[in-house]
């Protein structure tokens, strides 16, 4: 037995003294017993823990961990601000003599609308100046647009899939012609079929991953990673081979993304495991499915047109059909779906399509959500789906929304507060590494609804600020449900697997804007420290 002595409680919606010090009993991976006072034992197994503050850890219900880790063996493009620099920067890492012959040269965390001398966004025109006699694949920095060469191109122009399921989604100039723009699930695709990791890839890029995780506290994950693997065999295999190496130090939930109902059906054939089932740490998620695309590019689908570009109202992926067998397909075969749905469009069809299931039995979700309605926040108010929110992103959005959107649909916009009151369960996540992966960042964003600097002053749409308590539990208590483990994950309190962080301050006693500026000064998971500072 473990005892970590001396140290403070938070724990949300619950009053232990904020200031009052405990010890923590932890038998093998459970906690044995929260007790008030310090421990009277002496020995080897105390852990003195000066009085910082023990909180429950973190569950990041939607990242993609993958890709994530991956961001270090590729070319990170963030911070170019000139065509020039790019390609130098391009020409100083791909040394053609020096690459495979199916390799391709590909960057990422692209913003090219930020190229100072470039008066127009990058095509495979502009690509072609690299002079590569390789495939170019460019991913933007919200993952929802890439561009490629005209010799990529001249593969892709082959798969005739391609042009069947995500037409809408391949840019094509005056002359009709194919740009080497690429957005949304036409995105997805190239990822899928051109970008495919091998089993050792993916082991490597998730154990370098894991550091990251562990300093911000996150002790569970749910990732959508198929994209990036192209085989979802591989992609279980090179997580339960780093379980079974003792390098998995979180608990995993392992989406599958699903084009259409035939990918679904072939999964469902060819594996017996379902949600929630699995190894230890390892476990089947849910089936993802993309209804629309971005509101950046006008793609999320809205029931009227965009504010700021009137001819569009964005895109739906599937038909209301479609979307009904899918999901009626995977409710009947044990199977949790959860949705991309960021338009109020998009949201509509994912509540139709879940009217016809029992979604207290699988928890079925629905992710982002950020444009909503009266209409639809009732219908979601007696549905109860998840709703995974992603706090972290109204930083850099909160002044472009009503662009997008109007004034008037914008006080319905990321309405956390309004969604917590009508009693919809949600949950806090990242989407990284498209978001910022530190939970105490979009902690800080859900409870003060500015940027880092403060801004807007008083917080955008005010009214819908989220008190701590309630966005920690959707970081911690919530997920676990989720996960089908709200009676053995996500709280600090006995019988609990002993999942939890050392906080630097009691959350509680702090500014509310200061509560980025926590830091975890440990986490431990199932019963083990495995980060420190």
């Amino acid at each position: 037995m473990k005892i970590i002595n001396n140290i403070r409680l938070y724990r949300p919606d619950k009053d232990d003294g904020r200031n009052s010090l405990h010890h923590m009993e932890i038998e093998g991976e459970t906690i044995k017993a929260i007790r008030p006072g310090l421990s009277k034992q002496k020995g080897n197994h105390i852990i003195d823990g000066k009085q910082k503050v023990a909180a429950p850890s973190f569950v990041d219900s939607h990242l993609h961990l993958l890709r994530y880790g991956l961001m270090e063996k590729e070319l990170d493009l963030r911070e170019v601000t000139s065509w020039e620099q790019m390609k130098n920067l391009i020409h100083n890492n791909f040394l053609e003599k020096e690459m495979e012959e199916n390799d391709w040269v590909i960057g990422r965390g692209l913003i090219d609308s930020q190229l100072s001398d470039l008066d127009h966004l990058l095509t495979a025109d502009d690509l072609d100046e690299l002079e590569y006699n390789k495939s170019v694949f460019i991913l933007h920095d919200d993952g929802h647009e890439c561009i490629v060469n005209h010799k990529a191109l001249s593969i892709l122009q082959q798969e005739d899939d391609l042009m069947k399921g995500h037409g809408q989604f391949i840019e094509k100039g005056p002359d009709g012609e194919w740009t080497g723009r690429f957005k949304d699930s036409a995105v997805h695709f190239i990822k899928f079929h051109f970008r495919q990791k091998s089993e050792q890839e993916i082991y490597e890029a998730v154990n370098d991953a894991m550091p990251h995780l562990i300093k911000n506290g996150i002790t569970s994950v749910h990732t959508d990673d198929l994209n990036y693997a192209g085989d979802y065999h591989r992609l279980w295999k090179a997580y339960t081979s780093l379980e079974k190496d003792n390098r998995l130090k979180i608990d995993v939930q392992l989406h599958h993304y699903v084009y259409q109902l035939a990918d679904m059906k072939r999964f469902l054939s060819e594996n017996k495991l379902r949600t929630g089932e699995g190894t230890a740490q390892v476990k089947i998620g849910a089936f993802k499915i993309f209804l629309d695309g971005t509101q950046r590019l006008h793609t999320a689908a809205l029931r009227q047109p965009y504010h700021d570009k009137q001819d569009t109202s964005g895109n739906l992926i599937y038909t209301q059909d479609e979307l009904n067998k899918m999901v009626e397909t995977a409710d009947i075969n044990g199977m949790q779906v959860t949705m991309h749905a960021i338009g109020d469009r998009a949201v509509e069809q994912a509540i139709t399509a879940l009217e016809k299931t029992d979604t207290s039995r699988l928890r079925h979700r629905i992710i982002h959500a950020q444009v909503l309605a009266p209409d639809l926040l009732k219908k979601l108010q007696k549905l109860k789906p998840f709703l995974e929110t992603q706090p972290g992103f109204i930083m850099q959005e909160y002044d472009q929304t009503g662009k997008w959107v109007g004034r008037d649909r914008e006080k319905y916009c990321n309405p956390w507060h309004t969604v917590d009151s009508l009693l919809i369960p949600f949950t806090g996540s990242s989407d990284s590494p498209i978001g910022p992966l530190a939970p105490l960042m979009n902690i800080f964003a859900a409870i003060n609804r500015t940027d880092t600097q403060g801004n807007p002053a008083g917080g955008w749409i005010p009214q819908e600020k989220l008190a701590l308590d309630r966005i920690y539990r959707a970081y911690s208590e919530v997920p676990a449900r989720l996960e089908f483990n709200e009676k053995s994950k996500g709280k600090l309190e006995a019988g609990y697997q002993a999942n939890f962080v050392l906080l630097s301050e009691h959350p509680a006693l702090v500014d509310p804007k200061d509560i980025k500026d926590l830091t975890v000064e440990a986490t431990w998971s199932r019963g083990a420290c495995v980060f420190q500072t």
